[in-house]
């Protein structure tokens, strides 16, 4: 028999798991100065000074960097797991129904419920703080936002023309992958990129800085609304908010990357929160308006939210178990694209771009496809109908890709068309899923986009857990391995391959070794105590 392992105190301590998160997070922070991406703009602070020399131009600096970038993700993740189990967090509400226990012991839950969400709040806010004022990891993007401001500030078309179009596009940082693609963007979030263009004049660490704090204005709104959503659906608000927005992938990805898509998801969620508390009979109509608005501000910034439009819609009228007749839904989807067109079209004339933005929806698979397997697929199509007949590798990879926008069409028309239609949330989600899995470009933090409307309605299962925290660690991995910026006379290869042999034994120690997170993983459940 194998000895059961007992934890310590300390272990069973939140405020500790916390304090190590934020130990975590400035060694992600420092490490970064070393190898996080800066471009080499004249007007960029750290470029012209040799300050960062022992780290970003030296080799054992830059190794050293490398590697505490990798520990320092992964200790981060370990964090988080164990914070989950100091807080014993369970997915459900476990409430067992409205009639089970008494008024006095109902409210002593919510009131342990709120303190654990306070305490996930908390760790949060520790976590992220530092990683503001890391250089960007894990992607770049957010000097392609810079490039695509300055597109619009100078006059071009960002749908119509890449960002090569503009002198001296290199060195701003924009990568060359996506340098002749229009804008994947909504008119808003150029607006956003635009203003900050102007305010910074194009300086990556002021901009970068700006960037993010709008970035962790779009975090704010996603912990406002997960844990609301979560009640109202019949899951644990606390569970939601630590398995989303404490996950390391939103600190790593969403502000340490700094991507738009904290913006794109709070008014999303907030939009849903608005939209479903609309129907009761002492909420004026105001507030689905209200929440009809967030959600086209979500499309504003990425156009890939319109799939979740007609279950926003449905979210007014479906009722558990009742059939919701074909007129009603017409009728309420009639008013949700007037209130969601004329907040687009307002954004689309101030911006003078209008409706381009639907056009570059559906040419983003000709820049690149990282970890994409259904990109991937197309271009290998393309190459064995090259080989054969001589037809060009593009031809067929895009029709390929064009089948894959048709299945997400008919998947998300199929979901909202049922007699009896499901959640409306939970169908949103899978029409999402849909669009990932058959879009020929696929990034890690895609899975954010997912996550918190399978979290906020309560379909899980203990698998889903166990698949999700080996998913995030080993994207952490990936994404240092993947993401390294150095010179160009230091040796890229030996460095990732020294970075992943790192992540990998960090991996196995998580998942095989550590005595209390190897507990979350399937493989080890019955060798020591739950």
């Amino acid at each position: 028999m194998t000895k059961s392992f007992v934890p310590s105190r300390i272990d069973t301590d939140p405020g500790h798991h916390i304090r190590i998160g934020v130990v975590a997070s400035i060694i992600i922070m420092v490490a970064s100065w070393g190898v996080g991406w800066l471009p080499q703009a004249q007007n960029s602070w750290f470029a012209g000074t040799t300050i960062l020399n022992p780290m970003r131009v030296w080799t054992p600096g830059v190794t050293i960097s490398a590697v505490a970038l990798v520990i320092g993700g992964l200790v981060l993740v370990r964090s988080w797991l164990r914070l989950g189990q100091a807080l014993q967090l369970p997915f459900t509400t476990g409430s067992g129904g409205p009639n089970v226990g008494s008024v006095k012991e109902s409210a002593r839950k919510h009131r342990l419920n709120d303190h654990k969400l306070s305490i996930i709040n908390q760790a949060i806010w520790w976590w992220v703080t530092p990683l503001v004022f890391a250089f960007p990891i894990m992607s770049r993007d957010v000097f392609s936002y810079l490039a695509q401001g300055r597109l619009l500030h100078s006059g071009l078309d960002p749908y119509g023309e890449g960002v090569s179009s503009l002198p001296g596009w290199f060195m701003i940082g924009a990568d060359s992958l996506w340098a002749q693609s229009p804008s994947p963007y909504g008119p808003a979030f150029l607006l956003v990129s635009q203003f900050v263009w102007f305010i910074t004049d194009g300086g990556p660490e002021w901009a970068i800085l700006v960037f993010r704090l709008m970035f962790l204005s779009g975090m704010g709104l996603c912990m406002w609304a997960v844990p609301r959503l979560a009640r109202r659906f019949g899951a644990r608000g606390d569970w939601a908010q630590w398995i989303f927005i404490a996950n390391p992938l939103f600190a790593l990805y969403m502000i340490a990357g700094a991507h738009n898509d904290t913006l794109m998801l709070g008014l999303l969620l907030t939009g849903l929160y608005f939209i479903n508390h609309g129907w009761r009979p002492n909420i004026r109509r105001r507030r689905i308006v209200f929440g009809f608005v967030l959600l086209a501000g979500s499309i504003a910034i990425k156009p890939l939210t319109v799939l979740v439009l007609p279950f926003a819609g449905l979210l007014i009228i479906w009722r558990p178990g009742r059939r919701t007749s074909y007129r009603a839904r017409f009728v309420v989807w009639a008013k949700s694209v007037l209130v969601v067109g004329t907040v687009l079209v307002v954004f689309g004339a101030v911006t003078g771009l209008w409706f381009g933005w639907i056009e570059a929806m559906f040419t983003s698979g000709e820049a690149a496809f990282p970890y994409a397997p259904f990109g991937l697929i197309g271009l290998g199509l393309g190459w064995v109908a090259d080989a054969l007949f001589g037809t060009g590798i593009d031809p067929i990879a895009q029709t390929f890709y064009s089948i894959g926008t048709l299945a997400i069409v008919v998947v998300t028309a199929w979901l909202a068309l049922r007699p009896r239609p499901m959640r409306p949330v939970l169908a949103a989600a899978l029409a999402l899923t849909t669009a990932v899995l058959v879009a020929p470009v696929f990034q890690p933090w895609y899975v954010l986009w997912l996550l918190p409307l399978f979290a906020i309605v309560g379909v899980w299962r203990g698998w889903a857990s166990s698949l999700l925290y080996l998913l995030v660690t080993v994207l952490v991995v990936a994404g240092v391995v993947d993401q390294l910026a150095v010179s160009q006379w230091i040796p890229i290869l030996p460095l990732r391959i020294l970075t992943a042999a790192v992540g990998l034994i960090g991996v196995l120690v998580l998942v095989f070794f550590d005595p209390l997170t190897r507990r979350a993983f399937p493989q080890t459940k019955k060798t020591v105590d739950p």
